[in-house]
This record gives structure tokens, C-alpha cells and sequence, in this order.
């Protein structure tokens, strides 16, 4: 079930335009780490291997991770993809976003935008941060909307899985006090 506050967070920033033939979606993760050290890892461009699994290398090819920026990166085997060329949208330190568009690379997904915003939370009573990441891509020949959807939100969770994982993983630890296990 949606909390009020993933429903206003999702329709203040993950509002798509859809053409004819697109898909959209947005997800939300809540990971046990404090906004800042997610977002450390959220926000390098550059460096898109540290939580994604699916990515095997970086290389930015044009700007230094300014808006405009471009990467290359390259796809590990077992994904219909080898290589992915994608430019920096948004990049907002101080509201938490990040936007990449995808330029060129070999894979189907055509005209593909994704958006990832993170919001501070308690959980558990200590620090977290939710976040939420919205895509639109055009349907692929061949492909329904819904398979579309599914292949793009199945990558999605595997990203802030990982993400949450390496994240909640620092988290510990970097923390001083005692972790309570009851």
C-alpha cells in the first residue's frame, strides 16, 4: 500500500508525458541508510557499477559530470544489450534527483528516460531513505505494453536491490554505536 507521502513524492516529480506507444512506471525502495551516503552513490554518473549489477564498466565519453554529461557503459552478458550510451539530464544535489537518458547503445530500449529522486525517512528509528525511480521508454516491435513494463521494472528492483544492499552495507559500517539485534 502507497503512503500519503510516496503518492505526493511520486506526483511531484515522476509525472511523465507519454506518447503513443510508451510505457511508464515508477518504483520505490526504502533502504536503512541515511540519505546522504545513498546519494553518494546515486549521484556519480560516472560510476554506475558501484550498486548497478548489471553494468560491468564506465566510461565517461563527453563533459565532467555536468548536465549533458555522456557515459558509456557496458552491459554484462545474459542481458539482451552489450553497450548503453546515456547523457545526464538533471543532476540536483540539493533536491536529490538524478535524470538519464538513454542516446544510443545496443539494446531495444528506444527513447528511454528514467528519473530517481530520494526523500529522507526514519526507519526503525534511525535514518533511511526512500526512494523512487520512474522510467518512460517506448514498446519495442514485436513486445506488448505490459512485457515492457515488466522487463524494465524487473531491471529497476535488481538495481535498488543491489543499491539498497551496498548502501545498508556502508551504513553499518560507518556506524560508531552498537547495532541493536532484538
Amino acid at each position: 500500500m502507497e503512503s500519503d507521502h510516496e503518492y505526493t513524492m511520486k506526483q511531484r516529480h515522476h509525472r511523465h508525458e507519454i506518447m503513443e506507444n510508451q510505457c511508464t512506471s515508477a518504483l520505490v525502495k526504502h533502504i536503512k541508510a541515511p540519505l546522504q551516503l545513498v546519494w553518494s552513490l546515486v549521484r556519480r554518473f560516472d560510476q554506475p557499477q558501484k550498486y548497478k549489477p548489471f553494468i560491468s564498466r564506465c566510461v565517461l565519453v563527453r563533459g565532467d559530470l555536468e548536465i549533458g554529461s555522456v557515459r558509456e557503459v557496458n552491459v554484462r552478458s545474459g542481458l539482451p544489450a552489450t553497450t548503453s550510451t546515456e547523457r545526464l539530464e538533471l543532476l540536483d544535489d540539493n533536491e536529490h534527483i538524478l535524470s538519464v537518458k538513454i542516446v544510443g547503445g545496443d539494446h531495444r530500449l528506444k527513447n528511454y528516460s528514467s528519473l530517481i529522486t530520494l526523500h529522507p525517512e526514519i526507519i526503525e528509528g534511525r535514518p533511511g531513505t526512500m526512494v523512487i525511480e520512474s522510467f518512460v521508454v517506448d514498446v519495442p516491435d514485436g513486445n506488448t505494453t505490459d512485457e515492457t513494463r515488466y522487463f524494465v521494472e524487473a531491471l529497476i528492483k535488481c538495481n535498488l536491490k543491489s543499491l539498497a544492499d551496498v548502501s545498508e552495507r556502508l551504513a553499518i559500517q560507518d556506524r560508531t554505536e552498537p547495532i541493536d539485534r532484538s
